[in-house]
């Protein structure tokens, strides 16, 4: 009789969990905080505690690794976290992930090098592809219809192959509190790209600080202590990379700045690193979309020229909110300003908004888009070559043409000093025509492209009544306003009778270099 009741029981248990649902997909697995010994894999999934990843250096796996599972929205529904470690340096793995009887496809990785290896590799920057109403797919376009064929067109292989990571500086879905915005409009569209390659965000205003947000990143937690994943840095092979929170409320917090000048301090002491790339979501200038500026960029931006100007090393900033792509550079630094959206959010058309015609920017365009980096980490010349592949917009439809492109070198290559033509020792207050001798440099392929002339009243410089910086492009609503400006000669302004006047020119080349300042040469003006 106790061995029937038994079986019975045991009848009635295998019956009721034959009768339970397999777990589903809610977030396919994605990538996060890939080191060069270890990896965090995530997926959501309808319900169900278990958490393997099952792994190996084949398609055959043969390891397996359990993690942890927690709730995200007060229902069945479960994150699964599961980190891999002892894994090897700039190495290919596959995994796939196991819930009860739900199973993934498998999918593959590669590990970051270490600096000292000297490995090159890709990465990319989108912003912004919280959804538009009126084209509600286009983030699945841009990832399914841009970035994978592009990977494959350009550099063949498998995705892991082609592309180390992908960085967001915010602005990821419309409404960070919102859980379906999560679920159905970044995960889903994006998930064939974040399967294979690590996803590195940082906030954007959308994302209100929500917990959402926090619970499906994992991110490095060497930021403040207080602020966990609010700020942190990751270092991929010679290229060290900075995210930060540019939100109210976060923005002029004085622990992120004395944060962000440790990280700063230790890339100088870094013999591995480069490279300093910062991605946060505000821009300090903006051609499209004035009202966007935040100061408070401005600030990281001063420490980012600083450290460049101090260690030499080149540095950028990613940044976003406004919806359209610019490319700018610092006029004393080796330092460029890089708008990477729009992946997805309504355009800032031009005119839609007031916009302004900074002398920082070469090119602005209003279009959907990402922008590619590729790192060649070769020792004797460390460069980054950054391309804009452009989806068009409403009017002109572009299909991953690149519309932008400049490649950045660690190490000096400056252009020859220019020489300034000497003009008549006296001129008329009215002005006079500024000229120099065309641009040279013992690089091959260098070519003239900047100009910066100054005018002043004393030998040093410090009383400037001229300071012109002019670029070979600038491209602002549609047109190149310095079309047919080859950059040697400037007009001065009107200027004070029977006075001596100083003036000097130097030339930068296409890859931020800067010449030494050309000899300085006087002029008088007349007496009226």
């Amino acid at each position: 009789m106790k061995n029937k009741i038994i079986l019975a029981l045991l009848f009635l248990v295998c019956a009721l969990q034959a009768q339970k649902p397999t777990p589903e997909f809610v977030v396919h697995p994605f990538l996060q905080d890939a080191t060069p010994n270890s990896i965090i894999i995530k997926w959501e999934t309808s319900h169900g505690e278990e958490s393997i990843v099952e792994w190996g250096s084949s398609s055959k796996l043969g390891k397996k690794t359990n993690g942890i599972s927690y709730d995200i929205n007060f229902s069945a529904s479960r994150i699964h976290e599961v980190k891999i470690e002892g894994l090897k340096r700039f190495t290919t793995y596959f995994y796939r992930v196991r819930t009860g009887k739900l199973v993934s496809d498998i999918f593959q990785f590669k590990t970051p090098p270490f600096g000292s290896d000297n490995q090159s590799f890709n990465m990319l920057a989108m912003s912004d592809m919280q959804i538009d109403g009126q084209f509600p797919d286009k983030f699945s376009e841009i990832v399914n219809d841009g970035i994978l064929p592009f990977l494959k067109n350009e550099y063949g292989d498998e995705v892991p192959q082609n592309l180390a990571l992908v960085m967001i500086p915010g602005d990821l879905v419309s409404d960070g509190t919102n859980y379906s915005h999560w679920t159905d409009h970044f995960f889903e569209p994006s998930k064939n790209l974040f399967s294979e390659v690590p996803v590195y965000p940082v906030l954007g205003n959308h994302e209100k600080n929500t917990t959402y947000y926090f619970k499906y990143f994992s991110l490095p937690e060497n930021g403040t202590p207080a602020y966990a994943e609010h700020w942190w840095y990751k270092d991929y092979g010679n290229v060290r990379i900075i995210g930060l929170d540019s939100n109210d409320g976060f923005r002029n917090i004085q622990k992120q700045y004395d944060w962000l000048q440790e990280v700063l301090n230790d890339a100088e002491k870094n013999e591995d690193i480069d490279f300093v790339f910062a991605q946060l979501h505000h821009p300090h200038k903006s051609e499209l979309w004035i009202p966007g500026e935040e100061e408070s960029t401005g600030k990281v931006v001063k420490m980012l020229e600083t450290f460049t100007d101090k260690t030499g090393k080149p540095s950028l900033h990613f940044f976003g909110h406004t919806h359209g792509y610019s490319r700018g550079q610092s006029k004393d630094h080796k330092h460029l300003w890089v708008n990477v959206a729009s992946a997805g959010g309504a355009i800032d058309n031009w005119g839609e908004f007031e916009g302004r015609d900074y002398d920082e920017f070469t090119v602005t365009q209003d279009e959907y888009g990402f922008v590619m980096v590729e790192v060649d980490a070769t020792p004797s010349q460390p460069k980054f070559t950054l391309k804009r592949i452009s989806r068009g917009n409403e009017n002109i439809f572009r299909n991953n043409e690149k519309t932008d492109e400049i490649t950045i070198y660690a190490k000096q290559r400056k252009p020859n000093t220019p020489e300034a033509v000497k003009l008549n020792s006296t001129v008329a207050i009215t002005g006079a025509m500024l000229k120099a001798k065309p641009f040279t440099s013992n690089f091959e392929g260098a070519y003239h492209d900047a100009s910066h002339w100054q005018v002043a009243t004393d030998k040093e410089f410090k009383k400037l009544v001229l300071d012109s910086w002019k670029q070979s492009e600038n491209w602002y609503y549609l047109e190149n306003r310095q079309k047919d400006d080859d950059l040697t000669d400037e007009p001065t302004k009107r200027l004070s009778a029977n006075t001596v006047y100083y003036w000097r020119v130097r030339y930068r080349d296409q890859n931020l270099n800067w010449s030494d300042w050309s000899a300085t040469e006087t002029f008088k003006t007349e007496a009226k």
